[in-house]
């Protein structure tokens, strides 16, 4: 992990296109902004976290869903 000490009104540029920069510090809070380009998704981490488990819980199916599927791909039965 890199360790930076910023002033307010410093930034850090990561990459070639992101820049965080300290908008303000009082006390134990810090406040930055971020300018990154659209297609760079931007998240608080527990945010993030969040999205991540919920996409999770959407791509794995259910055992219903499982047994659908399952009776959906057996052949038909041929009738005598």
């Amino acid at each position: 992990m890199l360790v930076l000490t910023r002033k307010a009104g410093e930034s850090v540029i990561i990459g070639d296109d992101v820049i965080v920069t300290v908008l303000e510090a009082r006390g134990d809070l810090i406040r930055i902004g971020i300018q990154a380009p659209r297609d760079v998704q931007v998240h608080r981490e527990e945010v993030y976290r969040e999205l991540q488990a919920a996409n999770r819980e959407a791509a794995s199916p259910n055992e219903e869903a499982v047994q659908a599927l399952a009776e959906s791909l057996r052949p038909a039965a041929k009738p005598d």
